[in-house]
């Protein structure tokens, strides 16, 4: 291709791109307009590829390391023949549809590599070069990197190792936009001198502009002619580019058009040729995939005389409000103690942590950006704790537990150092985004530590107390796992909650609001009603469970005990030993893996030693799978969390 089509293709690919993230409601155009000119060049005119053989040994690889840039992956392979563009625009983001939010090799053919955990992909594509050089394989592997994410040490682990094994097939592409969630990067991390950086590390850096189309081709040739070094293309790009008002706008990082105006205006300003009844096409293809994946999902719910879904009846109405807003507002209260301090990394604002200092501009001398860098964020809150600060940090669940879990282990909960950190967007709560960012181990992980400390609350009122308890009341390490995605409200300021202790909740009778038809009290002063099952659950699972507890009694006259675990480390095991006594029929209810939180459950009931007969256990959760990208109430009804399939599993276990 000549320099003019494959500025034609780019633009093609850019309008393409907008119109799929619209037809999504959410993704990242941001990003995706910024390397949509490399990745013109690199399909279309660099790499030796074949879309009737993807998985061609000679091929060359482009590992998409940013995997939130996936519409942008997803346009240039329908570019190149692997998918159909009219599949990837409305299909983007949805139940069942291979085009992920972030993306899955086993699902779409030209994807190398599952991504979305920032820091992963230069170690993959090092590996890729090695076996190249090793088996002489004629091919080159591409990495591409976003700005922040070099904030990653996994990053300079893996340039480092590149250098030494003289990796020239490899040729790592930086796109520099300046921008990340949190801000500008300069602000945020400043990463600076990137170039010196690669060239420490024995790589080949070459300087572009990302938007130049001759220039990007000559820097791929350079980087063919290069020996004995990989190549380290940094390209200046403008975030958000071509479309006027998203760029170098730090707020388009994250978020979809949100009406038909700002669409067409992306679209006008994109000014690819891509026709208005082409967009009507997509438009109304997107509304019909929408209808029917609803009507899918909902056709997995058991069914029975009447509907229970929240607020589709008259009566049992409810609010919902994301939890995450609880923990902003906990922080916000307490934050006057000069012993709490903040980390950031990089998504403060979605996670509501800089709900500390936003008001409170006095505070932000104690607020430490740190990135997007999860392990270091927890070793830097040790050091803090040490000298008795309490910091807090955060970022979302899979990040929070995850990669860090060795710092975790060997300098917080080792040391017993008080570090607190928010596990956001839980569970499949992250939705669209798909399983990369779907936190669905983190009770497993976390519970295992000696020393920590472990709060899944329900909703944003109990989310609010949590969050001040664990900072405030408890001494070590702590960790609060919360939900992204608006839930339901079931408890209220004057519901009792004492860290430590669980909360028993009985269903009474129908109201017109759905908190009012229950009672609750702490499991110390229950008394035994003689229940036919209890429900043991924590976070946004006690909703459901107490929504079973609900269908249960007005179906079958069965009574629930719903217990309301929303501490888990420390386990209230007094409160689950009484169920097994008192009843001896459980289910355990959680948004994870299966067993994380119902094997804890289940431990602590078998060692009640009174049993006058066997005890009946059963678990809902996860089925030992990854999530997948989809609205999270779809997620919800399609894996099997809704208060319908608890009710059905409640009525096997009792044998009704």
């Amino acid at each position: 291709m000549d320099i003019k089509q494959l500025e034609t293709s780019a633009k093609r690919m850019r309008a393409y791109n907008i119109l799929a993230i619209h037809c999504a409601g959410s993704g990242h155009p941001g990003g995706t307009l910024s390397i949509m000119d490399i990745a013109a060049v690199l399909y279309l005119e660099v790499m030796k590829h074949d879309s009737r053989n993807p998985n061609w040994p000679q091929r060359d690889r482009c590992i998409w390391s940013a995997g939130h840039k996936a519409p942008a992956l997803y346009t240039v392979l329908a570019e190149t023949g692997y998918c159909d563009i009219e599949d990837v625009i409305p299909q983007l983001r949805k139940l069942n549809s291979p085009f992920e939010g972030h993306p899955d090799s086993l699902k779409l053919p030209g994807v190398e590599v599952s991504a979305g955990s920032l820091g992963q992909g230069l170690g993959y594509a090092v590996g890729q070069a090695l076996d190249a050089k090793e088996r002489n394989l004629d091919y080159t592997t591409y990495c591409i990197l976003s700005e922040g994410e070099l904030e990653e040490g996994s990053v300079w682990e893996a340039a480092m190792s590149a250098g030494n094994f003289k990796l020239d097939n490899l040729v790592a592409i930086v796109d520099k936009n300046g921008l990340q969630i949190d801000g500008p990067t300069k602000e945020v991390m400043d990463i600076d001198p990137v170039d010196r950086k690669f060239e420490a590390f024995k790589w080949h850096v070459i300087t572009i502009d990302g938007h130049d189309m001759r220039q990007i081709v000559d820097a791929f040739a350079q980087a063919k002619k290069n020996k004995n070094k990989p190549t380290c293309i940094i390209a200046k790009t403008i975030k958000g580019k071509g479309v006027s008002f998203m760029e170098n706008q730090v707020g388009w990082h994250g978020v979809a058009t949100k009406n038909r105006q700002q669409l067409d205006q992306a679209l006008a300003d994109i000014s690819a040729e891509i026709s208005t009844e082409f967009v009507e096409k997509m438009l109304d293809k997107s509304a019909k995939i929408n209808q029917t994946n609803v009507v899918q999902a909902k056709a997995t719910l058991p069914q029975f005389s009447t509907n229970y879904w929240w607020n589709e009846g008259e009566q049992m109405k409810v609010d919902m409000e994301p939890t995450r807003i609880g923990f902003g507002q906990a922080l916000e209260e307490i934050g006057a103690d000069k012993r709490i301090c903040t980390l950031h990394a990089d998504i403060s604002g979605s996670i509501k942590i800089s709900d500390f200092e936003k008001n409170n501009p006095d505070r932000k001398s104690r607020v430490y950006s740190i990135g997007i860098a999860e392990q270091n964020m927890v070793s830097v809150a040790c050091g803090l704790a040490r000298n008795g600060r309490i910091p807090v940090g955060g970022t979302y669940g899979v990040f929070a537990c995850g990669r860090n879990w060795d710092q975790w282990r060997t300098t917080a909960c080792y040391n017993n150092l008080n570090i607190k950190m928010a596990g956001a967007h839980g569970g499949i709560s992250v939705g669209a985004d798909g399983a990369t960012h779907q936190a669905l181990e983190e009770i497993s992980l976390l519970n295992i530590l000696p020393n920590m400390h472990l709060a899944v609350p329900v909703d944003i009122v109990e989310t609010k107390k949590a969050t001040k308890a664990i900072i405030l009341d408890v001494v070590g390490p702590g960790y609060i796992r919360y939900a992204r995605e608006a839930t339901p409200i079931v408890t209220t300021p004057d519901t009792p909650y004492k860290w430590g202790l669980a909360n028993i909740i009985r269903y009474r009778q129908v109201k017109p609001r759905f908190a009012d038809a229950f009672e609750t009290v702490l499991s110390t002063q229950y008394k035994n009603e003689d229940e036919d099952i209890a429900i043991i659950a924590c976070g946004a699972m006690v909703a459901e469970a107490m929504r079973a507890a609900y269908i249960l009694k007005q179906e079958f006259n069965f009574e629930t005990r719903v217990i309301n675990m929303h501490t888990v480390k420390p386990l209230d095991r007094t409160a689950i030993q009484a169920a097994v006594k008192d009843i001896g029929v459980i289910i355990t209810a959680e948004e994870h893996q299966t067993g994380g939180f119902g094997s804890i459950i289940a431990s602590a009931a078998c060692m009640e030693k009174q049993l006058a007969e066997p005890l009946k256990i059963d678990m809902i959760g996860i089925n030992d799978r990854f999530g997948q990208s989809a609205p999270p109430w779809q997620l919800m009804q399609i894996l099997g969390l809704t208060a319908e399939h608890i009710t059905k599993r409640a009525l096997a276990l009792i044998g009704a």
